[in-house]
């Protein structure tokens, strides 16, 4: 019996070409989106999940009430972590995590790696398999750990093993041991690097010992088996109030008001799996996967719409075959049998598309991986549990789709199958359904890739308040001093007419190649209040280089020895001081050291645009290291000086690596995100129009084959073309109004809700949702019209011998 249904479903396929290629093509197209979709989704959720304690694994962060509100950190003073494992129950273990390039210094190899110092307990925390060595690293001082690449970049083909580097730490050259080589970091982990080094060894670490109004570091923590974490926050708030009794104490006197709890700083917990989609807000830990599922999203929508189609284009197919089934139920076929001849026939067609959609998603997984910035491959996916989880799915789409067209065939009366005539008595009110879902989906999509697009171009085109196009960043990755490097370069620069300025900072403006980016606050006491700024170490000619635009005063000036006690603040800094006269203000910091205010700057954007713009404040001491250098290049002949830069670096540290970009690259670095998610979104409202309009056009096919006879008599009694164009076109076109009126408020609400994550934003503008809806209108009226047209046109004599 089962050959025979396939025999039967193998000739029926091929006998009606155009209906089985276009499902075929649909549901290819459909399986092999929906697989890279899905598996960029599942990836992007299985961050960190290698670890064997993941689900006991936190991190520390702290919530603090400001006269503004509340605000929330994850960096920590140095004696947080030992005090807090010894005074508050239910760690089992904890570490702090300092993340710093280390330059390591082998013979004639000078070489920045991606650093952790980290304290021993942390490999106890986190499974980072060792591939030699130590199983439990860094347990020495002087000893480090180090991948599998890493340890060829540094030694090449040697045994790395035992061997000893040098790393430069505060200017100075300090030895340790290879006592660990690690497997290389997965794609999904949130923690990279290249080299694990002890906490102590910090260069940092002297200045911040023992201090609590100093910090610096993440730190992890992993509880005990039967402690929730909720208990664990609820036995942090006394010893919040012990060891940050001063705090706590300007907040009240600033005005703060206390949490729903009654604190006014509280540390909290972050599940360790959910630190690749945490953000810090309004004071909390806010846990975003709209991202993820939104892939979700797509492909789901992807699915629906080819499933739709295929169900449509079934019942469609279905109809030239009544007689068939009317001669079959005749000769005594069971409704049974018809069923499962009809749906092997779905079977064998999605089998079929399976293949071939595993076949594009191959074919396309590098264009895919490069477009969407992502780390997939099929090994990660090979497993028997998602192998079986996806025939289970595919049984099920294919019993649901292929099974309602079986279903509504073997309904069929027998007497009526004979004649070769669906009842049309009734609105096919099911069909209308999934075509409307078809086209709302894809207008649903086309707004929201036309808003993607424009705060993507809002992004890109907004003045940030300094010059991103000719002004080139770059790392000061070298074993020399910054301030000297500076100089050599500014030295190796000087009287080239394309060069205009050279200068430094401490931090990096957008995301270089590098791939760091910092940020530095500090906090101090001002007239009895306490106030907070971002701190940003600059060298001369900070402000020319960059094209900030001054306000009032002036910038550093090399006539002036006393700017290294003195201070450049933006507007928003300015507000914050509530000063009339900014240049009056006088500082005095921590150290009992007083600095005056000599200018204020226009507010620029430092930061993703997603933040609104906070105070900075500009120091210029070279007590204190810079570690990006900035060159501001003229428009003309922007390769040539790129390239002048380059090798100007080059001379100055020989064995460093150049990682230059202007800043405007860097700047789309930061849209990362917002561009993959655009060009997904694009994706897929391309695919869903080309789904949706293979299913109009079968439904259209399924029309004119019902109303041949209808069509003939109308020409004979005069109708034209247009009329009876008109007259098949117009329930469809309907259908897509119906779809837009139902999509449009929809793609409104959607888009406005992710605009309000970003303090910049663009504006949601009526042609944005208006647009979508023409396209698809115009787009269907095509699709339509190319068989209405034909049938409109053909001989009625011929339409009227129609049986």
């Amino acid at each position: 019996m089962l050959k025979n249904y396939l025999k039967v479903a193998w000739r029926t396929l091929t006998k009606n070409k155009t209906f089985s290629l276009l499902n075929i093509f649909g549901l290819s197209i459909a399986f092999g989106a929906a697989i890279l979709l899905s598996m960029t989704a599942f990836f992007e959720l299985s961050y960190d999940s290698f670890h064997k304690h993941v689900d006991t694994v936190y991190q520390i962060y702290y919530t603090e009430q400001t006269p503004k509100g509340a605000v929330a950190s994850t960096s920590h003073p140095e004696p947080l972590a030992m005090a807090i494992k010894e005074e508050v129950p239910g760690i089992q273990n904890i570490a702090r995590h300092l993340e710093d390039d280390a330059l390591i210094l082998r013979e004639d190899i000078e070489l920045n790696l991606d650093g952790v110092w980290v304290d021993k307990s942390f490999f106890s925390i986190f499974s980072f398999p060792v591939l030699k060595g130590d199983k439990t690293p860094i347990q020495e001082k002087s000893s480090v750990a180090i991948t599998q690449d890493a340890a060829k970049r540094v030694f090449g083909e040697e045994e790395a093993l035992g061997k000893t580097l040098n790393i430069l730490v505060n200017g100075q050259e300090k030895s340790f041991k290879v006592s660990s080589i690690l497997e290389n970091i997965p794609e999904n982990s949130s923690v990279e690097f290249d080299i694990a080094i002890g906490f102590q060894n910090h260069g940092s670490y002297n200045e911040i010992k023992g201090e609590w109004d100093n910090r610096n570091h993440n730190v992890y923590v992993q509880l005990d088996k039967n402690v929730l974490p909720e208990s664990f926050e609820n036995n942090t708030v006394a010893f919040s109030k012990q060891h940050f009794a001063e705090e706590i104490e300007n907040a009240i006197r600033d005005g703060a008001v206390k949490d729903k709890n009654g604190n006014y700083k509280q540390l909290k917990l972050l599940p360790f799996k959910n630190t690749s989609f945490a953000s810090f807000g309004k004071g909390v830990a806010k846990v975003d996967k709209t991202l993820t599922y939104l892939i979700f999203g797509v492909a789901l929508l992807i699915l629906i719409i080819a499933c739709v189609n295929f169900t449509n284009m079934s019942i469609a197919g279905s109809t030239r075959r009544l007689k068939e089934f009317g001669m079959r139920k005749t000769l005594g076929a069971p409704k049974k049998q018809l069923f499962l001849q009809l749906w092997t026939e779905s079977l064998i067609v999605f089998i079929v598309s399976v293949g071939l959609g595993l076949l594009l998603s191959i074919l396309f997984l590098d264009s895919f991986k490069t477009i969407f910035n992502t780390n997939i491959s099929f090994e990660d996916f090979s497993s028997p549990q998602i192998i079986m989880g996806f025939m289970v799915m595919l049984l099920v789409i294919t019993f649901i789709s292929g099974g309602y067209p079986a279903l509504l065939m073997t309904r069929i009366g027998t007497i009526q199958a004979l004649k070769g005539k669906l009842n049309m008595e009734k609105k096919p009110h099911l069909r209308n359904a999934l075509i409307t879902i078809q086209f709302g989906i894809s207008i649903l999509l086309i707004s929201g890739t036309l808003v993607l697009w424009k705060q993507l171009d809002y992004m890109r085109s907004k003045n940030l308040g300094y010059n991103k196009e000719h002004v080139i960043s770059f790392p000061l990755n070298g074993k020399k001093n910054s301030y000297e490097a500076v100089q050599l370069l500014r030295n190796e620069l000087q009287g080239n007419p394309n060069i205009l300025n050279v200068s430094a900072s401490d931090n990096n403006l957008g995301r270089g190649k590098d791939g760091s980016a910092y940020r530095s606050v500090l906090g101090f006491d001002y007239k009895g209040r306490g106030i907070k700024t971002n701190m940003l170490v600059v060298d001369y000619d900070y402000i020319e280089t960059l094209d900030l635009k001054l306000l009032k005063g002036r910038g550093f000036d090399r006539k002036f020895a006393a700017d290294s006690l003195s201070l450049v603040i933006n507007e928003t800094m300015v507000k914050s001081l509530n000063e009339e006269n900014p240049l009056s203000i006088n500082i005095m910091m921590e150290d009992s050291v007083n600095y005056k205010v000599i200018g204020v700057l226009k507010d620029y954007h430092f930061e993703k645009l997603n933040k609104s713009i906070a105070p900075i404040t500009l120091f210029m001491n070279k007590e204190w290291d810079m570690y990006y250098a900035y060159v501001k290049v003229a428009p003309k002949n922007i390769s040539a000086s790129f390239d002048l830069v380059k090798n100007a670096y080059a001379r100055v540290e020989p064995n460093a690596p150049f990682l230059g970009s202007f800043l405007n690259e860097n700047v789309d670095r930061t849209f990362r995100r917002e561009r993959a998610l655009t060009t997904m979104i694009t994706s897929g409202s391309c695919i869903a129009i080309v789904l949706s309009c293979i299913g109009l056009f079968a439904m259209s096919l399924l029309v004119v084959t019902q109303r041949t006879k209808e069509i003939g008599i109308r020409k004979v009694i005069g109708a034209n073309i247009l009329s009876i164009t008109y007259l098949l076109a117009k329930d469809f076109l309907k259908l897509v109004v119906i779809g837009f009126l139902i999509a449009s408020p929809l793609a409104w609400w959607l888009s406005k809700s992710w605009l309000e994550d970003y303090a910049y934003r663009t504006s949601i503008s009526i042609w944005m949702l208006l647009v979508p809806g023409v396209i698809a209108f115009f787009i269907a009226l095509l699709t339509i019209s190319a068989k209405t047209l034909n049938a409109a046109l053909q001989n009625p004599t011929k339409s009227l011998r129609t049986d």
